[in-house]
């Protein structure tokens, strides 16, 4: 007998009986009524023999932690090399088989163009004797659920590139999907994207929760399995997430995003999680009408339109992984016209800014309340890094005072709420850095550091010696 449940029709969540607001995403009248079978339907009966095959174990195979070590010789054949060297930097070395790799990105950032580069470049590179055994020719298979292949022909027409070696369909039904790779076998499947696909065993549309968590489980076994690696592209939504359930992000293996202005040239592409290195990597990249072109020298990049006798502008260094960044800080403050100061960032966050700015306003007697201030983090970068703090606070006091920065100086330090500055992480590369790039001082505490730079190490321990050192003559 048909029982009652009320379905959202924003993210799919279920409810016994109806109510105005879903409790789950918080919009209001999207509960639409709908009617279930009993346990003799088809997609009760699919659960309960997938079930029954799960609970026999006699298949099974107990295996030691001895038995899964890999061997020495084949340590250097365990990842698939792109030979794009930001894109195999950030997932840590390569591709590894049977991974499940999810790409993120607001819509338009080049999340597309970059993929096709990376499966050209796969397909057309010689791969480790144990991927030459497979018979098929297709090394890559894309797998496009939102464009038509005229769509991915002139991009890939384009790019220039070649697609001998990257199977190609235009699908959108899981099923059809999974036979397709098992049919073809392919060492790398890309699904573009997973909030368009759907499968027939799961209810609700495309992109529903239970459809994009579904898909990405089956295509997970799937990888896991056939030890074929397969990346998933999904979309980022306004509030910076990627869309469908957060429990995606847990499923994968890796999780990497594309970030960058839409309007501007440089992309970074960022990991925050991988099972198989190092997060917190990134690599930058410069979008070029032939597509992505690895930056090799980001610092050089991020500072080579910077004006170096401007007032509120600062040089500070930031780690990305285990890579230096030289990066711009500019802080603009003017008298605020209405009621409540304006503060606003750009790539910084919103509310370590306004701590900062209380630790002025009491340690340095400079009086900030009647103050719009703005902060922005130049060429794109997004980061919350501590050692920025010092950087901030020096490009704010600058604007106010009107008096510019030297332009050979690096600064570097975590702001307390006592106003002391802290040291921060692995000085020794950032100082290695700021000499590489031509810079003569650095500002922040560096007691008992031992270095062998020339570069002239400007040592302080609280917000006031900074004061002095730069404002104070």
């Amino acid at each position: 007998m048909p029982k009652q449940l009320f379905t959202c029709s924003h993210c799919n969540a279920q409810f016994s009986h109806w109510q105005g607001r879903c409790e789950e995403c918080g919009k209001w009248n999207t509960l639409e009524k709908a009617e279930i079978e009993t346990e003799n339907s088809a997609y009760f009966v699919s659960n309960k023999s997938q079930k029954s095959k799960s609970a026999n174990i006699s298949n099974t195979r107990l295996l030691t932690i001895e038995n899964l070590q890999y061997n020495q010789k084949d340590k250097g054949q365990i990842r698939i090399q792109s030979h794009i060297a930001e894109f195999d930097k950030v997932l840590g070395g390569g591709i590894v088989p049977g991974s499940l790799i999810l790409l993120g990105g607001e819509p338009g950032i080049g999340k597309s163009t970059l993929i096709l580069q990376v499966a050209a470049k796969i397909a057309s590179q010689s791969q480790n004797s144990q991927y030459d055994e497979k018979k098929s020719n297709n090394k890559v298979l894309y797998i496009s659920a939102e464009e038509s292949r005229d769509q991915v022909a002139l991009r890939s027409s384009r790019l220039k590139i070649k697609t001998q070696g990257i199977g190609f369909i235009a699908e959108t039904n899981l099923e059809q999907i999974l036979a397709v790779i098992l049919k073809e076998k392919p060492i790398l499947a890309i699904i573009d994207s997973i909030q368009t696909i759907y499968s027939n065993e799961g209810a609700g549309t495309s992109g529903s929760l239970s459809q994009v968590k579904l898909c990405a489980d089956k295509l997970m076994v799937l990888a896991k399995e056939k030890k074929i690696s397969i990346i998933l592209i999904g979309h980022v939504t306004k509030e910076g997430v990627v869309a469908g359930p957060k429990t995606l992000e847990h499923l994968v293996d890796t999780v990497l995003y594309l970030e960058g202005e839409n309007m501007a040239e440089l992309r970074i592409l960022r990991t925050v999680k991988n099972r198989f290195g190092s997060t917190g990597e990134a690599g930058v990249f410069q979008m070029q009408e032939s597509g992505f072109l690895e930056v090799k020298n980001p610092s050089a990049q991020f500072l080579s339109e910077r004006n170096q006798d401007a007032v509120g502008s600062a040089v500070s260094c930031i780690l990305e992984g285990r890579t230096p960044f030289l990066i711009e800080v500019q802080a603009l403050s003017q008298r605020t016209v209405f009621g409540y100061p304006e503060r606003k960032t750009h790539g910084f966050p919103l509310s370590r800014l306004n701590i900062l700015i209380a630790v002025i306003n009491r340690h340095l007697k400079i009086k900030l309340l009647n103050q719009d201030i703005y902060v922005n983090l130049v060429g794109g970068l997004k980061s919350s890094e501590p050692s920025l703090d010092l950087a901030v606070i020096m490009a704010i006091i600058s604007i106010y005072k009107n008096k510019p920065l030297p332009r050979d100086l690096v600064i570097l330090g975590e702001v307390g709420l006592s106003g002391e500055v802290r040291k921060v992480k692995d000085a020794e590369k950032r100082i290695k850095e700021a000499e590489r790039l031509g810079f003569k001082k650095i500002l922040g505490d560096f007691n008992g550091l031992k270095t062998q730079s020339k570069i002239n190490l400007i040592s302080l321990q609280s917000l006031e010696e900074a004061m002095e050192q730069m404002f104070v003559k």
